[in-house]
């Protein structure tokens, strides 16, 4: 199974970020509900958003930006 962060769409392609590189995958294989910044684990063409991850990694973001915006 192969953990990879959604990255982008560009037409019919789902863009995701895998150990630091990006890899193409066809839109068709990817849960309506997807979209870019989701944590989403790839087995073949099956295809699941880990909401729990995502939202963590949402968190660290948010945390790393409000580090940086201080005043």
């Amino acid at each position: 199974m192969i953990k990879g962060i959604i990255d982008r769409f560009e037409g019919e392609y789902v863009v995701v970020e895998i150990d630091g590189k990006t890899k193409d995958f066809l839109k068709v294989y990817f849960p309506k509900e997807a979209k870019p910044g989701d944590v989403v684990y790839i087995k073949g063409t099956n295809i699941r958003i880990e909401k729990h991850e995502t939202k963590k990694l949402e968190d660290e973001i948010q945390k790393l930006m409000d580090e940086v915006w201080e005043d």
